[in-house]
């Protein structure tokens, strides 16, 4: 048996015992203080709302030093924690990959060389970098060319076999596969910008100089991958009503709408079909501007012979940096990299089932309780995922012993900083309270689920590992009773209070956020 298991089961046996013997639970040193009455009662105010009307609500807060238990509603009732599974994978890649990981993309040639001329095959081989940006392959280009090749008489292969060929989740809404946060994964693929949102492009539209007249459209990084069907209109004066939508399984962009004349240029992330091709795409392209020309075709998925020589290599930011982005903006793409990379270097499989074991073992050596729990994916995004929140805060309340703890907790996003890469996701959530600067945590969301989980250091000092989440709700959003329990934690104290002070206290209240704008800036965001 699991040693917490066991030692879970002793305590339940003992206490059982003592009871039996006693007939009732005798009054110890563990009886609530004044202080606990009074949190608890908080806690229970704001989770009396009527937004989670027979809606389900899972809550516990645990001080890391003592392990004592502050607070505990459903806390071990199996949840949807949306992206709160990213603290899971997060983690266990810190744990397994290390903090200096490195993905590493190379080009390699097969085939005989002479002068500048290469009788053979050109590799592009992925290695699952998901930060892989244009000027990346602008640079790997360059080295070819600096190499001395001047001319490929054979293929260009893009060599993507470092993971399987799924591309997405097993549970994951055939209807999400447009948008940015339900991008195909491929061990070989682009991000636009740095968010490394991989395997998206940013499509903009700007009004033409005169009515009736199509937008100009353009596309960040500009590739041949996709195709755009221009169906909107540049209007005289109204409304901006441009959408984008990439056909399902195909890569045709759709551009309906209106923007007038001199409005500002729409512009949104779209999802590439076969993220491989789009890769290779923007890599053919480079190497033609660097002078280097290959004759024949481009071919996916074809693995690099082991003879191939090396002529270009980029290596990707540590692991350590990668939690920035990955944490602060709840990159989805980058935890299901992270699942499929681990399940590569433990298992040499790179597939979601071997990531995912590999990231249960780890799991259950922190001292979750990995029977009460599934994951199904890296990121959350699907709805069968279910993670009880006292599991969260095992987790949150063992990885503080870990040498790259200091690392990983300076990727979790900062309640109420400005700076995106600081504040992530919770830039704009509890801003003048005690929590802002404070609370370090993990957003989570889908549509009828929200959570958030992390540290919050209280006002006697004490560091609080704490885990809401919310399933099954119809509100358009709880995120403000996340935070009312947030500034509550920040708040409390155990100084100076008495039991004449405890009272059903009302809730407190929270700096009002645009709805929708919870935990987004530039885009919509599952977080």
């Amino acid at each position: 048996m699991h040693r917490r298991l066991f030692l879970r089961s002793l305590a339940l046996a003992t206490l059982a015992a003592t009871v039996a013997a006693a007939g009732a639970l005798p009054a110890t040193a563990e009886s609530p203080t004044p202080a606990a009455t009074r949190l608890h009662a908080t806690i229970d105010a704001i989770l009396a709302d009527a937004r989670l009307t027979d809606a389900q609500a899972g809550v516990v807060v645990v001080d890391t030093a003592t392990g004592r238990t502050l607070y505990d509603r459903n806390g071990h009732r199996r949840l949807v924690p949306a992206s709160n599974t990213k603290l899971l994978t997060s983690t266990a890649a810190m744990e397994l990959l290390g903090p200096g990981h490195r993905f590493t993309t190379d080009v390699r040639a097969a085939g005989q060389r002479r002068a500048g001329l290469l009788s053979g095959d050109l590799y592009l081989r992925g290695g699952g970098d998901p930060t892989m940006l244009a000027a990346d392959y602008d640079a790997l280009a360059a080295q070819v060319a600096a190499d001395g090749v001047r001319v490929v008489t054979g293929n260009l292969v893009a060599d993507d076999t470092r993971y399987d060929r799924t591309r997405l989740g097993p549970d994951w809404a055939w209807d999400d596969q447009p948008y940015y946060y339900a991008a195909q994964v491929s061990a070989l693929t682009v991000a636009p910008d740095t968010d490394y949102d991989a395997g998206t492009v940013i499509v903009h539209a700007a009004p033409a100089d005169t009515p009736g007249a199509p937008p100009v459209v353009t596309m960040t990084p500009p590739n041949g991958w996709l195709r755009i069907d221009n169906r909107a209109e540049t209007v005289a004066e109204g409304d901006t009503t441009i959408s984008f939508e990439r056909e399902h399984g195909t890569n045709t962009v759709v551009v309906t709408g209106r923007i007038a004349v001199g409005e500002e240029p729409e512009s949104d992330w779209t999802t590439v079909w076969e993220p491989t091709g789009y890769a290779a795409d923007v890599f053919r392209t480079a190497l033609r501007r660097h002078g280097v020309r290959v004759l024949g075709r481009t071919v996916l998925g074809r693995a690099t012979p082991a003879d191939a020589t090396a002529v270009a290599r980029h290596d990707s930011m540590t692991l350590a940096e990668l939690m920035v982005p990955f944490l602060k903006l709840s990159n989805n793409g980058h935890a299901e990299v992270l699942t499929k990379e681990v399940g590569r270097v433990i298992s040499g499989t790179g597939t979601w089932s071997a990531g995912l074991a590999a990231i249960s073992e780890y799991a259950a050596d922190t001292g979750m309780d990995t029977g009460t729990l599934r994951q199904r994916d890296g990121s959350g995004l699907s709805r069968r995922t279910m993670i009880p929140p006292a599991e969260f805060v095992a987790l949150l309340t063992a990885v503080r012993q870990e040498p790259w703890f200091d690392t990983w907790y300076a990727g979790l996003p900062v309640a109420g900083d400005p700076d995106r890469f600081v504040g992530g996701t919770l830039r704009s959530r509890m801003r003048g309270t005690p929590a802002a600067g404070n609370v370090h945590a993990k957003t989570g969301s889908l549509t009828g689920v929200s959570s958030l989980s992390g540290y919050v250091t209280d006002a006697d000092g004490r560091l609080l590992a704490f885990s809401v989440v919310f399933n099954n709700y119809l509100a358009a959003s709880v995120k403000g009773l996340e935070d009312q329990i947030a500034i509550a934690l920040a708040s409390y104290t155990e100084k100076s209070v008495t039991t004449a002070r405890v009272a059903p206290p009302t809730a407190p209240q929270t700096p009002r956020v645009p709805e929708g704008r919870e935990c987004s800036w530039v885009k919509p965001i599952v977080c």
